[in-house]
């Protein structure tokens, strides 16, 4: 039995628990949330919240940030879209998504209008690489032009601007932004402004990567902060699981997929 089959067992026994996929609802309706949060109304101890979460944890269903004392909790939808890609994308993914844009639709109807915090987007993979070649491919921008479609430009020094640039001749910038913090190789976070011109208050987006190297693979985690609203957010959890598809490609195989991910059915609908 191969690494990934023994990775899918673990997601298929954590989803197989009502209370498992619950903790999962909670967090896709609001990232982020402690253990207390995540408990609150349940009537469940803590010693058993905390044995279900471990098993997310294990599962990479659920990641675990750290924030000064708090462990803040967040859902990563990594394991799950590759449950999509091998049970439902080879079978018939165009009539499913059809299908579940209409029920979404109807539960937007159904729904009442309430304002709410848009969550922190976090984003989990694992890749047979080495950290060095993981941050090479998100530094140099040849290597982003052939997994992104557009190359990252910067000196990657804190201060210095970076442009997310288009690689079709146009040299159009789709993204600016300003790097905050380098720790190469194992953390880089940037701003990220893909609208540049609207002012505000609370201040651009920001983009971290963080490389972690588990003997012979990279555990590589992209959380995004600060979006402006749902619709971004909805944006990001389209694009990044995408982009971090091709650059796993690449740095395992030599080779991007045949068709950019952002361009499936799949992604289009997400």
């Amino acid at each position: 039995m191969t690494a990934r089959q023994d990775a899918l067992d673990l997601v298929f026994k954590a989803l197989a628990d009502s209370t498992r996929r619950l903790f999962l609802d909670r967090l896709r309706r609001q990232n982020g949330q402690t253990l207390t949060e995540l408990c609150s109304s349940l009537g469940m101890a803590r010693q058993s919240a905390t044995q279900h979460l471990d098993l997310l944890v294990q599962a990479n269903l659920v990641v675990v940030v750290r924030r000064g004392r708090e462990r803040l909790h967040y859902l990563n939808p990594a394991p799950i879209n590759e449950i999509g890609e091998r049970w439902i994308a080879a079978y018939d993914a165009p009539r499913l998504a059809a299908l579940s844009a209409i029920r979404d639709r109807a539960e937007e109807y159904a729904m009442p209008e309430t304002t709410t915090t848009v969550p922190t987007y976090v984003y989990v993979t694992y890749i047979q690489a080495t950290a060095e070649q993981v941050w090479k491919a998100l530094t140099d921008a040849d290597l982003t032009a052939q997994y992104w479609h557009h190359a990252n430009v910067s000196d990657w020094q804190v201060g210095s601007p970076w442009e997310h640039r288009r690689v079709d001749g146009s040299d159009v910038v789709d993204v600016v932004g300003t790097v905050l913090q380098v720790e190469a190789p194992t953390r880089l976070t940037v701003t990220f402004e893909d609208s540049p011109e609207e002012e505000r208050v609370n201040g651009p987006s920001v983009v971290t990567f963080l490389i972690e190297p588990h003997a012979d693979i990279v555990r590589l985690t992209v959380t995004h902060e600060n979006l402006p609203d749902v619709e971004a957010r909805n944006r990001m959890s389209g694009g990044w699981p995408a982009v971090i598809a091709n650059l796993k490609s690449l740095l395992e195989t030599g080779t991007v997929m045949p068709t950019a991910p952002w361009e499936t059915p799949a992604a289009k609908t997400s």
